[in-house]
């Protein structure tokens, strides 16, 4: 059954969310997981980041429907809004306390928090994979569009959600050697392995040529409200 596979379960709210069909029943099933068996379906980092990932771009999505005034580029971000297995978590738990395995909201990725709850430590994966800044949707404009993923796929997935976002975001001025990047470079930047890191990924995904000494310029972002910006054809179907 579907309730008892996390991953599942995460990719059939994100897709009932997107086609505005009820989600009560997934809401409640993921509420009612049983950690035990949630700790034994996240053991591989695959599902892990899946599952969390498709958590939060649901969760974000239904709380600012149901409410847009809350959204507010600070406190919205540390409101419990998402219950799984028995605890109800804040976004900021999910991205910064599990995905980024308690590395705190701001210290460039360079500092980790010693705090962080039993239940966040068992829930992150042994690694920390920063391509998952270009898969998670908090509901400003310039967020990543929203796909939905699963753990046979995930590797694929962000590597996809990855090239799109990097495709539309960077743009590098050949005269200068400067490329201008997302901030969330800026903001997570040793999420990427600092410059160097960063650079790599760039050349990585063919945003700059192999060899160029480059400079690094950041983008403004936009902290609009923009829901429901899904990915085309990929989505949550």
């Amino acid at each position: 059954m579907m309730h008892d596979d996390p991953v599942a379960l995460s990719h059939a709210l994100l897709r009932a969310v997107r086609r505005d069909e009820p989600t009560t029943e997934s809401e409640v099933a993921l509420r009612d997981l049983d950690p035990g068996l949630l700790d034994a379906a996240l053991a591989d980092d695959h599902a892990a980041i899946a599952f969390w990932v498709n958590c939060y771009n649901a969760f974000t999505q239904l709380a600012l429907a149901r409410d847009p005034d809350q959204y507010d580029r600070h406190r919205f971000f540390t409101r419990d809004i998402a219950p799984v297995a028995g605890r109800v978590l804040s976004l900021d738990d999910i991205e910064h306390g599990i995905l980024r395995r308690g590395h705190v909201k701001w210290g460039l990725g360079y500092i980790r928090s010693p705090f962080g709850g039993t239940f966040l430590r068992r829930m992150r994966p042994s690694r920390l994979d920063p391509r998952i800044h270009f898969a998670l949707n908090c509901g400003a404009a310039s967020c990543p569009p929203i796909a939905a993923y699963t753990a046979e796929g995930i590797d694929d997935e962000l590597d996809m959600a990855t090239a799109s976002y990097l495709e539309s975001e960077v743009a590098y001025d050949s005269e200068t050697n400067v490329a201008t990047v997302p901030r969330i470079m800026l903001w997570f930047r040793g999420d990427f392995g600092g410059k160097a890191g960063i650079v790599e990924l760039l050349r990585a995904f063919g945003c700059v040529p192999e060899g160029a000494s480059l400079s690094l310029a950041y983008r403004e972002y936009d902290w609009d409200l923009h829901l429901a910006h899904y990915r085309s054809g990929v989505a949550a179907d």
